[in-house]
């Protein structure tokens, strides 16, 4: 038996029953994909649900004949096969072995075993260029403040040299991918389709760039459709993929918080990025920081490293105010400042009675203040220097 076998078995079991199917995955690790094709094909296939699949699906061709003709449309196309056998396989997706969600009754919620292969176009080695990922998703109708910060996202951890992973989407993906793009970083947009057929088509510039630069994934063969499950089929290969998942927008009921329930699932990184209370997009990413603990919230590219990046190398820095002069001054000295009126001045007695300090003490620190442009001395005494005027 051949590789070259392995590998056609390995894209017609893919066209026979959805990637993701445990009891296919389990057969494949068991026998190998060409048993487990001959097996399915004999009509012998453990579960009736997949026996009734792989006959439903057999109707339309021999599944053998349309491999084939999926590997040489690829080649065609300029895109390759990619199995675990294979060097630039990312192993991290065997992690979907042990995915199991809680309260799941969906075939697309159980159905989440690691991939048999994937179709990849682009030059980059697809294990290599996921190494070091972060999964970027969100909402379809984007508000222009999710499409920002997805932007500032995108850029930002390409800028640092993070691959940025999304779905290729209108909305929040795509301007995940785009800021990376802007940065001169890679980006990997994970297909529901096949490698050759742009989904959304209005984004198929952005695949075309993509291509160019990063990689199109897909577990369909070329020409597949975008069928509406397979997208969530697609969410599960984003979350095990990557180190680490941002929900930036997501209304009450999304893809995108599945992708994030997946990674959770995982015990991956998941990240939320707040926003309006007011806004339907920003329900679904609110409700998983209620409901789930382990999620956190991230505002910006600081907080997503530390929590995927290396420990101790990319803490984020503690948020501070700008800072002002008076936060340099010592106990003694606010206390000084803070006792005298905004608009009349104190003898240097009276200051020291307010601030509570003995005279030598309040002169010093009056001195001190003075120097600093803080106060003012005059025949009345002391008094807080002038602001200067706010800028209009």
């Amino acid at each position: 038996m051949s590789a070259d076998d392995r590998r056609l078995a390995r894209v017609a079991l893919t066209w026979l029953a959805e990637p993701g199917t445990r009891s296919v995955y389990a057969l494949v690790e068991r026998i190998g994909p060409v048993a487990t094709l001959d097996l399915l094909l004999s009509g012998e296939a453990p579960e009736r649900t997949l026996r009734s699949a792989v006959a439903a699906r057999g109707v339309s061709g021999d599944a053998r004949a349309i491999a084939a003709e999926a590997l040489a449309r690829g080649e065609r196309l300029g895109a390759r096969l990619v199995t675990p056998e294979d060097d630039e396989w990312p192993t991290q997706v065997g992690d979907l072995r042990r995915l199991a969600l809680s309260g799941a009754t969906r075939r697309v919620d159980v159905e989440t075993d690691p991939p048999l292969c994937f179709w990849v176009r682009g030059a980059w080695p697809l294990g290599e260029a996921l190494a070091r990922s972060v999964a970027v998703v969100g909402a379809r109708a984007a508000t222009p403040y999710g499409a920002h910060i997805a932007t500032e996202l995108g850029y930002g951890l390409a800028d640092r040299e993070w691959t940025v992973v999304s779905g290729g989407a209108f909305g929040i993906d795509a301007a995940a991918h785009r800021g990376a793009l802007t940065a001169g970083g890679r980006t990997v947009a994970v297909l529901a389709c096949g490698v050759d057929r742009p989904y959304p088509m209005g984004n198929a510039a952005l695949f075309d760039r993509i291509a160019e630069t990063g990689l199109l994934v897909s577990e369909w063969i070329p020409g597949a459709e975008p069928l509406r499950p397979r997208f969530l089929i697609r969410n599960r290969v984003i979350a095990a993929a990557t180190s680490g998942t941002v929900l930036v927008e997501a209304a009450a009921r999304s893809g995108a918080t599945q992708t994030l329930n997946r990674a959770l699932g995982l015990r991956r990184p998941a990240m939320v990025v707040p926003g309006p209370v007011t806004s339907a997009m920003s329900v679904g990413g609110h409700e998983v920081l209620r409901e789930r603990p382990e999620a956190r919230l991230v505002t910006n590219v600081a907080h997503v490293l530390e929590e995927v990046g290396r420990i101790g190398y990319d803490l984020a820095p503690p948020a501070r105010a700008p800072e002002r002069p008076r936060d340099r001054l010592d106990e003694e000295a606010t206390q000084v400042l803070e006792a005298l009126p905004r608009r009349r001045a104190l003898d240097l007695e009276s200051v020291a009675a307010r601030a509570g300090v003995d005279l030598r003490t309040a002169m010093r620190k009056l001195s001190m203040l003075e120097e600093l442009g803080m106060v003012v001395r005059g025949d009345a005494g002391y008094a807080l220097a002038p602001q200067p005027a706010a800028r209009t």
